[in-house]
């Protein structure tokens, strides 16, 4: 991180996307709200923005590594198939996903390896993913053993926690992993930019176009939501 973490304090923040990927009833929202909202309770009520209405929702967080300011900005997704589509959209511009699955629920494990395939399409191969089985209060309740998970990480090459978002187990260490990961990535195409004689400004302006262009890709989703408001009227469908 040495390329990036000098004066900081002088430098605007740097946006990074977090995608949640994973089944629905996985427990995404309640790991964001967790992580996000330390003070509040797991997800439990439905949420009032017109995003989350429809499953789309996202939370912003800043956070500090080694001097550099980032500004989190976690996605949560839908894992309806209904509204496969439509999150899959999200996964565009994305430096860092969580995909989760519910240790109680072997379904929901079983299909990790589609949403991998999902994240590589949309996101490319180079994003960094993390792989939480979440949960593992529910210890009583088990399906899927913790070896399992931990070898189709190892299979992906991507780290691997089992969390608890309702005892806050492993969750800010599940964070902090993937963020470095990203900002190592980050703090090499820097030193790049470094030898090159760009200023932060100008990087960071490069790095987040990405972002914002995902932004305005979502946006013509609009329309669509929309349509399916009127269907399926208002639900909570985080």
């Amino acid at each position: 991180m040495a390329g990036l973490g000098q004066g900081g304090a002088g430098k605007p923040p740097l946006l990074v996307k977090i995608v949640m990927a994973g089944e629905s009833c996985v427990g995404k929202t309640s790991i964001v709200r967790r992580y996000t909202e330390p003070g509040s309770p797991p997800a439990g009520a439905p949420t009032s923005s017109y995003l989350a209405t429809i499953g789309i929702d996202f939370k912003v967080k800043p956070v500090t590594f080694n001097g550099t300011r980032v500004k989190l900005q976690i996605w949560d997704t839908a894992g309806q198939e209904r509204f496969h589509t439509l999150s899959t959209s999200y996964f565009r511009g994305a430096q860092g996903f969580i995909l989760v699955y519910d240790i109680t629920n072997l379904d929901s494990f079983q299909s990790i390896t589609t949403w991998m395939k999902d994240i590589h399409e949309k996101a490319g191969d180079e994003v960094d993913v993390i792989l939480l089985g979440n949960k593992c209060d529910k210890e009583s309740e088990r399906v899927v053993p913790k070896q399992k998970g931990e070898k189709l990480a190892w299979e992906h090459g991507i780290p691997f926690f089992e969390t608890s978002a309702k005892d806050n187990v492993n969750i800010e260490d599940a964070f902090s992993v993937l963020t470095n990961e990203i900002l190592e990535k980050v703090s090499v195409e820097y030193a790049h930019c470094e030898d090159a004689s760009c200023g932060w400004n100008e990087w960071t302006f490069c790095v987040q176009q990405s972002n914002v262009l995902s932004k305005v890709y979502s946006c013509l989703f609009g329309s669509f939501t929309l349509v399916l408001l009127k269907l399926l009227g208002p639900k909570d469908l985080s």
